[in-house]
């Protein structure tokens, strides 16, 4: 049954059409997660949805009495409120349960102050208490804009499953593409002032998308079959005596009308980072504490080249404090940090720098630099700007008439342009659109260098990462191999009596006794294995070892017989060079991959 209609709907922001004679019908038991780049749209349809907006042309047909509830991406807060007396809409004191529900959904999102007063809190926490509301308050739609951000992994589970038992309608826009998966039976995708719907979750949407674009090229391989064999046709001279000719050259005017399909634009990226010496970043006994709350406790670490490091932990742990340390924006109490003379950091706060909204988007890059070096050249930041989805109007555009997520996509170009080979992602996730973090994805992977990056997006780290410290209170970090499903497996099978997967070692047991993270530390080993990636190196490292030996030994020889021709022997003196370069860089990495089987009681050799 179709408890809300939307009829041919159009909406323009000056001269940009967001939406085009768009109709959706949804339906009792949807639970639709709304997908597409950010600035198509997303946040205006959640608002329009919600009557907090009107299209320009068509209308949005509610059934009577349906009551929606909107969470914003932005939220505002009514001036000296305090947590409770907002999250329960002032109907605590008159009815204990709607007391015991606001008190026990803000504990499972970790705020636990019922009585602070809004404007203390954090902007995370703030979110948080928003959706809190949301969530307590009766409702037959839920309007969700971006729920899954700043709620960490163990969070988002619960949110997961608090979503599948709810009964009503779910509209929500969000990055996460597990949740996606596990939460919703339909996605929107918005692209190009247009609606798709599918009747799948995440993953069923990427094939059948697939499925659709391949099918509109075809049709306009077809179209462009057809326009050229009437043009041929128009071309001999046929006059439209006859209402056969006169059909026929109709139709050829309005093949030549008709649009081809819309190619989607993709983030293209470089890896532009200079090349690291020996010596990378070395963690030496790191403590930091705020008053009584122990944040890092004795942390030490010497971080790999070309490592690919994951943080996780509840909000508040530590997180972005170990990022800031590692960066040197604040000090640790005890302890020291010592960086490589080569290492270049590009840091990806979690705050986005502030930015003069009076300013365009191109001369915000050109204070970075006026070219960008890649691998095939220099390039122009125009043309850089471009590869990241700025097209040549929006490069003029001022920062202010961006989306929040494009301004973030901006913020993270401008890390990017400084050619950084140390990456420094703190919740790089959060207001980024899919489409951009999919080739986030794929850049680091490719990326020449060191990535060190918090995140709550499970996703995001299992395709990123291949070492997790994990924060596991009294400052204690913990190492576990491989991305974060890996993680999860090593928890459960430490803790198989824990409620979820996604608990941490040192919460609060059933019996109200906070379990030691020092004691379990010591009496439940991880175990070690290799990612999917370093067992298949693993393989064949001896042989890519041996492999450079060899070549670098032919080089000698041809530099003795080429002594007298300078051409030449600048040329192969090059070559030994790049050669040896890479094979110190192998013999650091069989360094660790004999380290780590030597751990996992694998034979080496």
């Amino acid at each position: 049954m179709n408890i809300l209609n939307i009829e041919h709907i159009s909406k323009n922001f000056g001269e940009k059409l967001i939406f085009d004679d768009v109709s959706y019908g949804i339906h009792e038991g949807d639970k639709i997660g709304i997908v597409g780049i950010n600035g198509t749209g997303k946040t205006t349809f959640l608002k329009m949805i919600a009557g907090l907006e009107e299209p320009d042309n068509g209308q949005i047909i509610r059934q009577n009495g349906l009551r929606i509830t909107y969470l914003p991406q932005n939220p505002e807060f009514p001036e000296g409120a305090n947590v409770l007396d907002y999250v329960a809409d002032g109907k605590w004191e008159q009815d204990w349960n709607t007391e015991s529900e606001a008190k026990t959904v803000l504990t499972r999102l970790g705020i636990t102050e019922y009585m602070a007063k809004i404007e203390t809190l954090s902007g995370g926490q703030k979110k948080r208490v928003a959706l809190a509301r949301t969530l307590v308050n009766p409702a037959d739609v839920l309007v969700l804009d971006e729920p899954t951000n700043h709620i960490d992994n163990e969070m988002a589970m619960w949110l997961e499953e608090y979503l599948n038992r709810f009964k009503g309608v779910l509209i929500m826009v969000t990055h996460d593409r597990y949740f996606l998966d596990r939460v919703t039976n339909k996605i929107l995708e918005i692209d190009h002032g247009k609606v798709y719907g599918y009747a799948e979750n995440y993953s069923g949407f990427l094939e059948l998308k697939a499925q659709r674009e391949e099918m509109e090229l075809a049709s306009e391989r077809k179209r462009q079959s057809v326009l050229r064999m009437e043009l041929e046709w128009a071309k001999r001279g046929c006059r439209a005596r006859s209402t056969k000719q006169r059909a026929r050259l109709e139709r050829l005017e309005a093949l030549k009308n008709g649009k081809a399909p819309t190619q989607e634009k993709q983030v293209e990226l470089d890896s532009i980072g200079i090349r690291m010496g020996k010596k990378t970043i070395e963690l030496h006994h790191i403590s930091k504490s705020y008053g009584e709350k122990k944040l890092i406790d004795d942390f030490d670490y010497i971080v790999l080249k070309n490592q690919r490091l994951g943080i996780i932990g509840p909000n508040g742990c530590g997180k972005s404090t170990l990022m800031k340390i590692i960066t040197g924006k604040i000090e640790p109490d005890h302890g020291d940090v010592e960086i490589g003379d080569t290492i270049q950091i590009g840091y990806f706060a979690q705050e986005a720098e502030a930015m003069d909204p009076k300013q365009r988007v191109i001369d915000y890059m050109k204070d970075t630099a006026e070219y960008v070096p890649t691998k095939d050249g220099r390039i122009t930041v125009s043309q850089m700007l471009e590869r990241f989805l700025f097209d040549p109007v929006m490069q003029y555009t001022p920062i202010g008439k961006l989306s929040g997520g494009e301004k973030r996509r901006l913020y993270l170009l401008k890390v990017l342009m400084e050619a950084p080979n140390v990456l420094i992602l703190d919740e790089p996730t959060n207001d980024l659109d899919i489409p951009t973090l999919t080739i986030l994805e794929d850049y680091l992977d490719s990326f020449s260098g060191i990535v060190i990056t918090v995140s709550h997006d499970r996703y995001f780290l299992d395709n990123v990462v291949d070492r997790i410290f994990a924060f596991e209170g009294d400052g204690i970090l913990k190492q576990y191999e491989g991305g974060y499903t890996d993680y999860l497996e090593a928890v459960s099978r430490q803790h198989p009596d824990q409620e979820s997967a996604g608990a941490k070692p040192g919460a609060d047991t059933k019996n109200g006794e906070k379990a030691s993270a020092k004691d379990w530390k010591q009496n439940q080993p991880a175990k070690v294995k290799f990612s999917y990636k370093e067992q298949r190196e693993f393989e064949s490292i001896d042989g890519e070892i041996a492999e450079l030996e060899e070549m670098i030994g032919s080089l000698e020889r041809e530099i003795l017989a080429n002594a007298t021709n300078s051409v030449k022997l600048s040329e192969l003196m090059t070559q030994k060079e790049q050669a040896e370069t890479k094979l110190e860089e192998k013999m650091d990495r069989w360094v660790y991959l004999n380290d780590l089987a030597e751990q996992m009681g694998m034979k080496t050799t």
